[in-house]
């Protein structure tokens, strides 16, 4: 029987390099000179943390993190800002965290959501991805062509077809 999984996974090498990128050009930046500000990402948590000195500062490094992880390929939902900055002395820090797997929400919403199409498919939520299979591949190109069209708030992706 054909199947596919649906995940969302961020590739660690892109969103380095997005992070590399990004702070070669804060560095160069006029508005940004004799400022001392530090993006890291710490690759085994999916967490970047960011230290500057004011929140106008940090909304532009946030803003050119976005733009040039859309130049990499990577959607910037993946990154998850709901956390608030904290001061730590003379600086400001935040930390972002990069959602890698599908939420337990979002796995039931899209579960949902393939149920309510009424085609004969199953689907299966296996840890943070979902198992889609069908007797007909038609029918699983108009659920990828369902789930494209409706907003998660997280990157999807579509693997293993078979």
């Amino acid at each position: 029987m054909p199947s596919f999984d649906i995940a969302s996974k961020v590739d660690v090498q892109l969103l380095d390099n997005a992070i590399n990128v990004a702070r070669k050009e804060i560095t160069t930046r006029f508005d940004f000179r004799n400022s001392k500000t530090e993006i890291e990402l710490d690759k085994k948590n999916f967490v970047i943390n960011i230290t500057t000195e004011d929140d106008m500062r940090l909304n532009s490094i946030i803003d050119v993190l976005r733009s040039r992880m859309m130049k990499q390929h990577l959607d910037p939902r993946c990154l998850d800002d709901s956390k608030e900055y904290y001061p730590s002395g003379m600086f400001i820090k935040k930390e972002l965290k990069a959602k890698n797997g599908l939420e337990k929400e979002t796995c039931r919403k899209i579960n949902a959501d393939i149920k309510a199409f009424k085609l004969k498919v199953s689907s299966q939520i296996m840890d943070d991805i979902i198992r889609v299979t069908a007797k007909k591949i038609d029918d699983l190109q108009s659920v990828i062509a369902l789930l494209r069209s409706k907003d998660y708030e997280q990157p999807l992706q579509f693997i293993n077809m078979k």
